[in-house]
């Protein structure tokens, strides 16, 4: 088993798979009209790698021991709560379209939407 907590990462999503959804995920949120100037200079490896922690952590990966590892990701980018909540839900949408299950996605949900703060 590859994950130290409650989901296993192993098999349905492991270290590749974070990578892979935070890139789709990063990919919808550059997509986004709203979403996107708040993206522009902003260093996106260094985000991507925040956020695949933050994930990891959240799915009970190797992280999980890192008390908030990247806390507020989102937050230097200056979003309101309601764009926000649009970057969780295209988070949502990912995992759910690479077959998370669902409690794992709500953990996942938590943690981001924890971080906003705003």
């Amino acid at each position: 088993m590859t994950g130290l907590g409650a989901y296993p990462m192993e098999g349905w999503l492991g270290p590749a798979g974070v990578r892979d959804a935070v890139a789709r995920w990063l990919r919808l949120v550059a997509a986004d009209a709203e979403l996107a100037p708040y993206l522009i200079g902003f260093d996106r490896a260094r985000l991507a790698g925040h956020l695949a922690l933050t994930l990891t952590a959240a799915l009970g990966g190797p992280a999980a021991g890192i008390a908030s590892p990247a806390a507020g990701a989102w937050r230097g980018l200056g979003l309101t709560e309601a764009q926000h909540r649009r970057v969780v839900d295209y988070l949502t949408g990912v995992l759910r379209a690479l077959d998370v299950p669902a409690d794992a996605v709500t953990a996942a949900r938590r943690a981001f939407a924890d971080e906003a703060g705003s």
